[in-house]
């Protein structure tokens, strides 16, 4: 057994993309032209925006994805490596097309319009998942592209006595027959939602507090609902907590409720409580609004802390 997996800590599964992001003064409207502005290529992804986040705060993790042998692959493949992420179980399959995104910032508020392409390359097959190999790991972090092999990783974990995180971004229904990312949030201990998971069983411009209730239904022990510029809401299975967005001068939003599922499943690391999770990972967030990019601007602890010092009452 390679000695550094008795480091790991996080094992994500889910998706990692190629980005492209383009400033633009307006979004125009169908039929129309806009002129971008400061093109940039990064790369992005739910659950390995979240393995960075934690490898900038001193977490090891390991990232079980799939991904082709073409140049958006090989720089998804770079990006985690750099960022010093096991990337052993990262599975490329030849032939084929990885994740694209291009994603247009509205330079003024700084929110983004992504247009995603989820490649050819297949998902991983749950004969792909194998968790054995990181004993020491604590946490599972899920997003809710790849449910088969998800639902295979939850039963492992589980055997392992691992905790099971989700990103809960956009409720997919499963094929006939197959799991949709209701029944996968139903398996998990705490799922991390977006405010639109949650309109297909809440209905349309509820309150957060319907929407976290309408989740917790499915069956997770906690419920954390991430609402943009106004903070987050969670249940802890006991009460409701509420936590403000910190104010900053926000350029690009990408890739924000990745960055703050990575920094919360730190302070679950730490073994915080829900409030103290959510006000760290909000922070974390927030940091990361500052730069263009879903990575560029994730900080480091000390960063962060130092960051924390000027709200005091937030």
């Amino acid at each position: 057994m390679n000695k550094n997996f008795d480091e790991i800590q996080v094992i994500g599964l889910g998706q990692a993309c190629f980005d492209c992001l383009g400033r633009i003064p307006s979004y125009p409207h169908e039929d129309g032209k806009g002129e971008l502005k400061d093109i940039q290529f990064q790369c992005g992804g739910p659950a390995s925006t979240a393995l960075v986040t934690l490898s900038r705060l001193d977490i090891k993790t390991a990232f079980f994805g799939s991904i082709s042998d073409d140049p958006n692959g090989a720089e998804i493949l770079k990006g985690l490596k750099e960022e010093k992420i096991e990337t052993t179980c990262l599975k490329i399959t030849p032939g084929y097309t990885s994740q694209f995104a291009f994603i247009a910032i509205t330079e003024k508020t700084g929110k983004r319009s992504i247009f995603w392409h989820r490649g050819s390359v297949p998902h991983l097959k749950t004969s792909d998942v194998d968790l054995r190999p990181f004993p020491q790991a604590k946490i599972l972090h899920l997003d809710d592209l790849m449910i088969e092999a998800s639902m295979e990783a939850v039963g492992q974990a589980r055997a392992m006595g691992l905790k099971v995180v989700m990103d809960a971004g956009t409720m997919r229904e499963g094929a006939t027959g197959q799991a949709g990312a209701s029944e996968l949030a139903s398996l998990v201990d705490i799922l991390i939602a977006s405010e639109s998971f949650a309109e297909p069983l809440s209905g349309p411009h509820v309150s957060p507090e319907v929407s976290l209730d309408a989740l917790r239904q499915l069956g997770p022990k906690e419920v954390v609902i991430t609402l943009g510029s106004n903070g987050s809401i969670g249940w802890d299975g006991a009460k409701v907590i509420f936590q403000k967005a910190f104010p900053v001068e926000t350029k690009d939003t990408t890739g924000a409720g990745d960055v703050y599922h990575g920094a919360y499943i730190y302070g679950l690391l730490q073994e915080w409580d829900m409030a103290a999770c959510m006000h760290f990972a909000s922070a974390v967030s927030a940091i990361k609004c500052k730069e263009i990019g879903a990575r560029k601007g994730i900080p480091h602890r000390e960063e962060v802390i130092q960051f924390m010092k000027h709200f005091p009452n937030i």
